[in-house]
């Protein structure tokens, strides 16, 4: 062999070698499976097999505060709604309520009680199928069941058809409730500046108060369920309290004026990681806590507690992370606002130590406590003499120009903020949604259990289930989540040459 081939031959066989053990020290999940949206995780092992580094990738990007621009605020509701076909509802109501803010109107008491009630149908329904449908199967089933059975269908068939039934039934009992204010369960057309487009006529009251008795006996039935088939299983209590699924964090849930929880409006809480008071503000203070974090692997920003200033993804005393949805509104509130959530509530903290929880996966279990509160607060506001007022709606008079709007969508805090010229057309509008609010630990949660779960290199599919756990918990929606900075869609072509070597990158925006 002529040396000059030797040299090429060499070189050619050490990229081989390379490769090979790259793809050795690489494990990817693509797509990661039970969420809204799209995502992907790395996982580079050390030479030894375990974990050096895990990534929580999401590629997807979205562009929906751009073109927002020169919009009618009006259309606001409608345009945010399409982001995510899951919780819709939670973008209607926050932009919703931040047109009242830009439009200085406060609806009226049937209108708010109607939005209100709407609000926790849907956060009824959306946990519900998170606890049966996307997260449960993980428990119900098994967490290294086989990937075929860890699905509803596998849910079904271990909890039994009637159970089956039962869920399927009261979810679409709910969402006809939100489509007969809202039109459709969707997309609805519910909200406006200074009200909701229908009431609530007095002849289809009982049904709606049936509808809400039965939501509650639902609640404490999922309650049973989840106590039967993962509270009396030791494994399970033992992985949900593992080191694996533990951060602590600071956390953060919207409080009414006793700090309790409310789903559709109040004053935003956090607590630091030992549950003490950090700060207690209004949606339109929130550039003064919260700021975003950017990172090159993801179109996903990365919030932290702007005070604080960004300190990596780190927990503890240290740290600038904090965490919204169920276990964190637990954790900021200082209890539930219906008796029996209170119950439940209770039950919760004493059973896992005292407050606060830092336990990821105890969010299914907290997401049952809302459950329960939502359906007894349905219940408090159909049977409230106000709601079926016909006087829904107080018209803006005043120019707009700028409004803030927050509700607790079950995924956590979701903020939006507008702003107008002086026709009401956008010229500026931001969006701080519930993952967002969670993904610099949802990051920390998927790489400390990859890294608790994956040793000396053995790999099963079952493992990869567990680390997908991880961000499960949370029910993100990676489709809601994904924004650029600062706001427009760059474009990078990379140009490689036959041996997948960069020659050249070009890069526009």
């Amino acid at each position: 062999m002529q040396p000059e081939t030797q040299k090429v031959w060499n070189e050619g066989a050490q990229r081989a070698n390379a490769a090979y053990a790259a793809a050795r020290r690489r494990v990817t999940i693509d797509p990661i499976s039970r969420l809204e949206g799209h995502g992907k995780i790395d996982i580079f092992l050390d030479d030894k097999g375990d974990v050096e580094h895990a990534y929580l990738q999401i590629p997807e990007m979205r562009g929906f505060e751009v073109f927002s621009r020169g919009r009618p605020a009006e259309d606001m509701p409608q345009i945010t709604s399409r982001i995510c076909g899951v919780c819709p509802t939670a973008h209607h109501m926050a932009a919703a309520k931040a047109l009242d803010d830009l439009y200085g109107v406060e609806p009226p008491p049937a209108a708010r009680k109607i939005r209100e009630l709407v609000y926790n149908a849907f956060m009824l329904e959306d946990h519900a199928l998170h606890v049966y449908i996307l997260g449960g199967p993980d428990f119900i089933v098994g967490p290294q069941a086989p990937k075929e059975q860890r699905n509803v269908a596998g849910v079904v068939a271990k909890v039994g058809l009637e159970v089956g039934k039962k869920v399927i039934s009261m979810r679409r009992r709910v969402r006809e409730l939100i489509s007969y204010f809202g039109g459709k369960v969707i997309h609805p057309v519910l909200g406006l500046p200074g009200g909701v487009s229908k009431g609530l006529a007095k002849e289809d009251l009982p049904k709606f108060q049936a509808l809400a008795k039965d939501a509650v006996e639902f609640g404490l039935f999922t309650l049973q369920v989840f106590h039967d088939l993962v509270l009396k299983n030791p494994e399970y209590v033992k992985l949900i309290t593992s080191d694996d699924y533990t951060h602590k964090t600071y956390y953060m849930g919207l409080m009414d004026e006793k700090n309790r929880i409310n789903f559709y409006d109040g004053t935003l809480r956090v607590v630091d990681p030992t549950g003490k008071e950090y700060a207690k503000f209004k949606v339109q203070q929130y550039r003064d806590f919260v700021a975003e974090h950017t990172e090159p692997w993801s179109y996903v920003k990365f919030c932290y507690l702007k005070p604080l200033g960004w300190k990596g993804f780190a927990e503890g005393p240290g740290s600038s992370v904090f965490s919204v949805a169920p276990l964190a509104r637990l954790n900021a509130s200082e209890g539930m606002s219906t008796p029996q959530a209170q119950k439940a509530y209770e039950e919760f903290f004493q059973t896992l130590g005292g407050k606060p929880v830092h336990h990821t996966l105890a969010n299914h279990w907290a997401r049952i406590v809302e459950i329960i509160n939502a359906a007894e607060r349905m219940g408090e506001l159909v049977n409230d003499p106000d709601i079926t007022g016909t006087n829904i709606r107080t018209l803006p008079t005043r120019k707009p120009s700028v409004g803030y709007g927050v509700v607790e969508a079950p995924r956590g805090t979701l903020i939006h903020h507008f702003e107008t010229d002086d026709n009401g057309l956008i010229r500026n509008a931001n969006l701080i949604v519930a993952t967002q609010n969670n993904s610099a630990r949802i990051a920390m949660s998927v790489e400390k259990a990859a890294k608790g779960l994956i040793r000396k290199g053995q790999v099963s599919e079952g493992l990869l289930n567990m680390v997908e756990m991880a961000f499960r918990a949370y029910d993100p929606c990676f489709g809601c989540a994904s924004h650029t900075l600062p706001g427009h869609t760059p474009l990078i072509v990379s140009i490689y040459n036959r041996q997948r070597e960069l020659v050249r990158q070009i890069t526009q925006g």
